[in-house]
């Protein structure tokens, strides 16, 4: 059967839950599985398994959110789109900005990290070749992202599956949980004050399932295809985050585990199986990749959204070419990732882009609490629960990145307000 025509500047329903749901793993086991759970460690000690549990639960209460909102409001933008439909102009503005600028520094953060798998000594050009390659394929059309997502969510599968392996299969060093029988041992009072602020950077590794609300637009069936997609998403992620933190205080020592700059790598090399090393090494790459795919993805919809309100310059809004993208927001993201990656080191951006996130979140769950009729099928009191995480986790993340993120969103919304003044004083 024939799909309908699509109207002149809108974007084409090509997306079913299958490859809706690879968009969204992808997304979320990407380059953060493969870092995230040493800091992680190093603030929540024994208790890492606890962490990414309180990280889980709250992606799930904004998982729900999410999904409610992608099926009463099918299109681009996410939460900014939400926010501005339930709740008003600001606080869309301010989910949107949000989600922009810590994404933004998010795929730097990751085209740098692949760099440094792939060439630690090119890691910048490197970097700038990965973001214009992936680029072009996501101005080559939304199919074609989903394709390469799911050829490189394979690669991340099966290379997690390796890791599992050798940390099941030891040697186990001396001092780790196998080798001294718990996984109790680094269980201290730090440990349980640091669960909070761990689960908060753990977060970061949860947040790709907005990639998928973000694609409103380009979905079948959004209604159905979108909460599918958003939970089925999760529900693997939660199981493999889980699984690994377990596996990785199983098999390394805590120390180890926390100073580890690449603990799955860690994990394979002081083990049995050392010899795929270059295979973990290989899949780092590809979860890299993957996830940068999405996340400019998403950021370019996003763009594109804000632009369409004029909470960005409406130039951002354009969509065209044969296949049908938001192409201008596409290019001036890889711009903004690329002057991060040729100005700056963004290796410590993930309690950043996790406070950004959180904050974007939170505004999901309010503007989902708000939400009647036959698109409610999750109660209010998981919108409350999930509004609350969100505000918890943001406060307690390490200072330098709560404040740094604030003070960006506090520049996004002052100049919001003067570009509204001059607006209102020229009548435009």
């Amino acid at each position: 059967m024939a799909l309908p025509p699509t109207p002149p500047g809108q974007l084409q329903r090509r997306l079913g839950v299958v490859d809706s749901t690879a968009i969204g793993l992808g997304s979320m086991l990407g380059a953060g599985v493969f870092v995230v759970f040493s800091p992680a460690a190093a603030l929540a000690g024994g208790l890492l398994a606890v962490a990414v549990a309180v990280a889980g639960v709250v992606a799930y209460c904004n998982a729900v959110a999410s999904a409610q909102l992608a099926a009463r409001y099918p299109s681009s933008g996410g939460t900014y789109v939400y926010g501005r439909r339930q709740l008003g102009e600001w606080p869309g503005f301010i989910a949107g900005w949000g989600f922009v600028t810590g994404k933004t520094a998010s795929c730097a953060a990751m085209a740098l990290t692949f760099g440094h798998y792939v060439a630690p000594g090119f890691a910048t050009p490197i970097a700038v070749a990965a973001v214009v390659v992936l680029t072009g394929v996501n101005l080559l059309g939304i199919t074609r992202t989903a394709v390469l997502t799911k050829i490189l969510l394979a690669v991340v599968l099966a290379t997690i599956a390796f890791v599992a392996a050798a940390a099941l299969i030891g040697p186990h060093p001396a001092g780790a949980g196998a080798a001294s029988g718990t996984l109790a041992s680094g269980m201290t009072a730090a440990g349980a004050w640091g669960v909070l602020p761990a689960a908060g950077l753990m977060f970061f590794a949860f947040a790709g399932y907005a990639r998928i609300a973000t694609l409103g637009e380009e979905v079948k069936d959004p209604a159905t295809t979108i909460p599918r997609a958003i939970l089925a998403a999760l529900a693997g992620a939660f199981v493999i985050y889980l699984g690994l933190a377990v596996l990785l205080q199983w098999h390394l020592p805590a120390d180890r585990l926390a100073a580890s700059s690449a603990p799955l790598l860690d994990a394979v090399a002081d083990s049995g199986l050392r010899a795929g090393v270059p295979l973990v090494q290989a899949g780092a790459a590809a979860a890299c990749l993957g996830a940068l795919l999405a996340l400019i993805t998403g950021v370019g919809r996003t763009t594109m959204a804000m632009a369409r309100e004029r909470d960005l310059p409406p130039v951002l809004a354009r969509v065209g070419g044969p296949h049908t993208v938001p192409f201008v927001a596409e290019l001036a993201v890889a711009a903004a990732v690329i002057v991060l990656l040729l100005t700056t080191n963004v290796l410590t951006v993930v309690g950043f882009s996790s406070f950004g996130v959180l904050v974007y979140y939170a505004v999901a769950n309010a503007a989902a609490f708000t939400l009647t009729g036959p698109r409610r099928f999750a109660p209010r009191w998981l919108n409350v629960l999930g509004f609350a995480g969100c505000v918890v986790l943001a406060l307690t993340l390490p200072p330098a990145s709560a404040l740094g993120m604030a003070g960006v969103l506090a520049a996004g919304i002052a100049g919001r307000a003067l570009v509204l003044r001059l607006r209102a004083r020229s009548g435009a």
